[in-house]
């Protein structure tokens, strides 16, 4: 039986919200075995965002299968000393916790570097541990403000939040490959560097293309709605059923055959106004126009049939609803049932495929319900474990 590739790696993970426990679940996908540390009781806050998923949070049934689930007092000295038992073993050590409050239980990553040494010590932040944000919290919207991501998604007449926790999602990722890398350092140097991570540096690399087009072109890319704002024609147009189809023209041969083939109208490929990209950016009002009016005469899989046939990349716009019927999904398998407490979901296995290893796909857990398990293993005997219960410590 092949073994999972993280295998024998134990992370701890004083998580909450979204960008820790994305990054961490991540982790468990491959393998590891992550320890989630929740507060007695009422336990990690992303739990009771909504209801939706047989009646527990979409986001924390998202991003939290394959973990344990452990409940401590950190406030109390015997909940960080039962901590402090799990890291002596533990390969990373994930946090997001609110500014400064790591450091005020002793969990700065410069302490526990000292205190050990093969320990990776991550922490998620919202604008870094230091300069002059760095006592300020941060929390997705506000990071997607920030970074002026909100300021080019929407339309002329208004901004939008994009539909996802997008600076979570993005803090993350980089969240769980700086894990990786810092893996991959100290198997290969002996060294176990810290990682640190903020949602708006991570945000910040996302906006690249908008940051250097502003900076070097005068002026930022304009709000259009689904029309590409540096790109042209690339954008939905509505069909003469009322549904919209999105197609993007990427180069001069394509835009050559849209001319041609789809458009009926070979000269406009010589036409000054859309002569290159940026002239078809220019002139985007006048091409619309003529692209509205050839869509306007055909049913939107019709349209789709035509730009296929010439080689265009097109497709009609998806709700959720949609795309969770998506016939790509069903004929790759990927789906897979997740145990939740009291029921099982149905779940996307992620995208990464690693040839000939599986992929863990095991049950969310309930608030603590794993700790006593944890804690015997940690040598706690059950008069022990029953006495921290009683004083609300696990």
């Amino acid at each position: 039986m092949h073994r999972h590739p993280l295998s024998g790696v134990t992370v701890v993970s004083l998580e909450q919200a979204v960008a820790a426990p994305y990054a961490t679940r991540q982790l468990a996908d491959l393998g590891a075995r992550v320890i989630k540390v929740e507060r007695p009781g009422e336990g990690d806050f992303a739990r009771r965002y909504d209801t939706t998923v047989h009646g527990h949070s979409s986001y924390f049934v998202w991003l939290n299968r394959s973990k344990e689930s452990l409940t401590l007092d950190l406030k109390d000295p015997r909940g960080r000393a039962i901590l402090h038992q799990l890291l002596e073993d533990a390969d990373v050590f994930v946090q997001n916790l609110a500014p400064g409050a790591a450091g005020r239980l002793g969990l700065g990553a410069g302490e526990l570097t000292r205190r050990y040494p093969r320990l990776i010590p991550c922490t998620i932040s919202g604008y870094g541990t230091t300069g002059p944000w760095a006592d300020r919290k941060a929390y997705d919207l506000l990071v997607q403000c920030q970074t002026g991501l909100v300021s080019l998604t929407g339309t002329p007449d208004g901004t939008a939040r994009t539909g996802i926790s997008v600076a979570d999602i993005a803090a993350g990722m980089y969240a769980y490959s700086g894990v990786l890398t810092a893996l991959y350092t100290r198997a290969t140097t002996g060294t176990a560097p810290p990682v640190e991570v903020s949602l708006f540096e991570a945000l910040a690399e996302w906006m690249g293309q908008p940051a250097y087009y502003t900076r070097y072109g005068g002026s930022q890319p304009p709000r259009l709605g689904t029309q590409h704002a540096t790109i042209a024609p690339y954008g939905t147009y509505r069909a003469a059923d009322g549904r919209e189809v999105l197609f993007s023209v990427q180069n001069e041969r394509e835009w050559a055959a849209l001319c041609a083939e789809f458009l009926g109208r070979p000269e406009l490929t010589g036409d000054p106004r859309f002569a290159t990209g940026s002239d078809r950016v220019a002139h985007r009002e006048e091409l619309n126009a003529i692209i509205a009016e050839r869509f306007a005469r055909s049913d939107a899989e019709e349209l789709i049939e035509d730009l296929e046939a010439i080689g265009i990349a097109c497709a009609g716009v998806n709700d959720v609803a949609a795309f969770l019927d998506h016939p790509v999904l069903a004929a790759r398998g990927r789906r897979r049932e997740v145990a939740v407490p009291g029921a099982t979901v149905e779940a996307l296995l992620p995208p990464a495929d690693l040839a000939g290893l599986p992929t863990r796909m095991d049950p969310v857990p309930a608030v603590g319900e794993h700790t006593e398990a944890i804690l015997t293993e940690l040598g706690h005997s059950p008069e022990d474990i029953e006495a921290l219960r009683a004083d609300s410590v696990v």
